[in-house]
């Protein structure tokens, strides 16, 4: 019983002191934004602060990596419909819907495309190669990995199945995504 009267102390004091680290016991002014939410934040030089830009990132590094698996490539891949991808940065991911079943395509088009690779790597999972499609072309139970040049693509397939199915269409798509780098 002690036990849990000190609990409930400490969470109590908790609640009440956590507050106070806020920076002020008065909201923001109806219309301003929280510092860090969005809004510009100055610069110590004394310049304006820059504003958010709302234009896309200069993509030099590579392709649009929904262009590289369309929706039709993912849900071959995966087996099932999929809903629309959702493009971030040089990624697009098509997920299934909600209803099922888990299918999920993740693409990845320059730096993660390799740093996945290297995390793959450093986690010691079986890679193999894949002669005769890319400058390099390796593979996981999971995934694939190609490089033409200096540019590098990854495509990963999560699926509650045996990746051993998953073999062969890994393989298939990631032929035509060669073709298309």
């Amino acid at each position: 019983m002690r036990t849990r009267r000190l609990i409930a102390l400490a969470l109590t004091a908790t609640l009440f002191t956590a507050p106070a680290g806020c920076g002020g016991d008065e909201p923001p002014a109806a219309g301003s934004a929280a510092p860090g939410a969005g809004s510009p934040v100055a610069d110590p030089t004394g310049e304006a602060p820059a504003e958010p830009s709302a234009e896309p990132v200069d993509d030099a590094a590579g392709p649009d990596a929904c262009a590289l698996v369309s929706k039709a490539d993912a849900e071959r891949l995966a087996g099932t419909p999929l809903d629309e991808p959702v493009a971030a940065g040089q990624s697009c991911t098509y997920t299934g819907p909600t209803s099922g079943p888990t299918a999920q395509v993740e693409v990845f088009v320059g730096d993660g495309a390799k740093k996945y690779l290297d995390i793959e790597r450093q986690l010691e999972h079986e890679i193999r190669e894949l002669a005769g499609t890319a400058d390099e072309a390796l593979f996981t139970a999971e995934a694939f990995f190609l490089r033409k040049g200096d540019l590098w693509v990854a495509v990963r397939l999560v699926r509650l199945n045996d990746p051993q199915e998953n073999r062969a269409p890994l393989e298939r798509l990631a032929r035509t995504v060669a073709g298309r780098m």
